[in-house]
């Protein structure tokens, strides 16, 4: 007893050392405001949706079409349930039985004590990088900062930061070099807005959350129902907080890509919104970028205008061409965005199936991995990556750079429109050898099989019947296959004969070069 007393002791001491919960001056936090709202006003975007609405979509990220998203933070260390597990620690359920059993009740081993076990010993920047262009992977996103409150950077309004505490190193300036050294595009995931209520459940049960210490840390904690009631909004403070972190995100990493998850749609975070949007855009004009800011659509409420960013639908997919750029963030994993210690992973195949009918609307694909707390990348997941990226070493030329055809696509197996709120994507059918997908890159048309045919050397592609379009075929080839393929262009559908020995185990592309240039529907 005595033992475990000093321990607890020593450990108040240590955290204490951490409570600093505003390290930056009143005066000099309402200066930067200051400045950013002048940067903001100053053109040529103003924070008005009529001027967001004439934002456009910049030509690298519709050629790219594959990203990768990185949830990784200190929920990497309980490795159990989700990356939601410092929310749910803290309220009734699986995860706060598996925490009292495993660590102990939460107002004697609280979310701050992992902090310590995030080491991130194994974390080399570069091997990440070397991974992924591996892969094929054009951009990176990364988050830096989730729900948890937990800031993945150096950041100048909290000592919560892996710069700080757990790794002590600045893990998003680390990346962002890397993977700019490797020529990957370099974009970052923000989370701060859900902060607002993520630990409501520490208020509720004795805990470390309502120890005002750590306030900084944990935050308001308020209600998240009566918040999106508008009972409890957030406030004034939380909202300027917001803005700062979002733009000095902004200035430090200058990244092409701002991803937002959905409650920055809430009524009170507007107008902060519309700041940092034509902030953002504003400092990628004086930069001479081309940036983009990721947005959800969520029901009774839309963040953003649909041509003043690009909209990113959570696990789920669309049924048809949309003529705005658009894409899907899902994980690489069925169940958990962060690293749990049991996981069930998606196949290559049906990802690179999910990639093609993604990008024949129009859209691109950000597929998320979940590192170890050492900052390791699970081996199941390297594996999956990769075969991903020797598919794309073959079939490339039908995805990168490439724009949707007049129509995306045809085959009896449907995709509806959803997102994880309606589990669209776990009631997604197979793709068989009757479904292709379109894309086009100037006279070329890509005709992706979704699957190879089981039963016949020959495929017919209805939508290339002489009776059906104007496109007339002047050869045919398989990519990754040497020569020309016989191919008749007949009035129900262009009938080509696929090599015996080419036979794929995942999609594959057909080359047909056309005699017209083939029109894009791009934004």
């Amino acid at each position: 007893m005595k033992k475990t007393l000093i321990a607890n002791l020593l450990l108040c001491v240590v955290l204490l050392a951490w409570g600093a919960t505003d390290i930056m001056p009143p005066a000099a936090r309402q200066a930067r405001l200051a400045e950013i709202a002048k940067v903001a006003d100053a053109g040529p975007f103003h924070p008005n949706w009529d001027s967001l609405a004439k934002y456009q979509v910049p030509d690298w990220y519709q050629d790219a079409k594959f990203g990768v998203f990185i949830h990784w933070g200190v929920y990497s260390v309980p490795a159990f349930g989700s990356e939601w597990y410092p929310r749910e620690m803290y309220l009734p359920g699986q995860v706060r039985t598996h925490h009292t059993n495993t660590f102990g009740a939460v107002d004697q081993f609280g979310y701050k004590d992992f902090i310590p076990q995030f080491k991130a010993e194994k974390f080399d920047p570069q091997v990440w990088a070397n991974l992924f262009r591996d892969a094929g992977v054009k951009y990176v996103v990364p988050v830096a900062e989730h729900h948890d409150g937990f800031a993945m950077y150096d950041t100048d309004y909290s000592d919560w930061s892996a710069a700080k505490l757990g790794p002590k190193r600045d893990v998003i300036g680390d990346l962002a070099k890397a993977m700019r050294g490797d020529g990957i595009t370099f974009g970052l995931s923000n989370h701060r807005a859900e902060h607002w209520w993520f630990y409501e459940g520490g208020r509720k049960v004795p805990s470390d959350v309502q120890d005002e210490k750590y306030r900084d840390f944990y935050g308001p904690a308020q209600s998240r129902a009566a918040s999106e009631k508008g009972v409890t909004p957030p406030d004034k403070d939380f909202c300027e907080d917001w803005l700062l972190r979002a733009c000095e995100q902004v200035d430090k990493f200058q990244p092409e890509i701002v991803w937002f998850d959905w409650w920055i749609a809430q009524p009170a975070m507007q107008p902060y919104v519309k700041q940092f949007a034509a902030y953002y855009y504003n400092r990628a004009a004086q930069w001479g970028k081309g940036v983009a800011i990721n947005y959800k659509r969520i029901a009774g409420a839309n963040s953003f205008p649909d041509t003043a960013g690009v909209l990113d639908i959570e696990r789920g997919k669309l049924a048809d061409v949309r003529k705005n750029f658009w894409q899907t963030d899902t994980s690489i994993s069925k169940t958990s965005w962060g690293y749990v210690e049991k996981q069930e992973f998606k196949s290559p195949k049906s990802l690179i199936n999910d990639l093609a009918d993604i990008v024949s609307k129009n859209g691109c694909l950000l597929l998320n991995i979940g590192p170890r707390a050492d900052g390791s990348i699970p081996e199941e997941e390297q594996k999956i990556l990769l075969a991903m990226g020797a598919w794309l070493k073959v079939n490339g030329e039908s995805i990168y750079d490439t724009r949707p055809w007049t129509k995306f696509g045809e085959g009896p197996t449907h995709v509806e429109d959803g997102t994880t709120k309606n589990d669209a994507e776990t009631r997604q059918q197979e793709f068989g050898p009757e479904d292709f997908r379109f894309t086009t890159k100037g006279s070329n048309l890509f005709a992706i099989g979704m699957a190879w045919p089981t039963n016949s050397r020959s495929v017919t592609i209805k939508s290339l019947g002489s009776d059906t379009t104007d496109v007339k075929v002047k050869s045919a080839r398989l990519l990754g296959h040497a020569g020309a393929l016989r191919f008749q262009q007949a009035k129900d559908g262009l009938h080509v004969t696929l090599p015996d020995s080419a036979a794929r185990d995942s999609a594959y592309v057909l080359e047909f070069t056309t005699t017209e240039q083939l029109t894009a529907q791009s934004r």
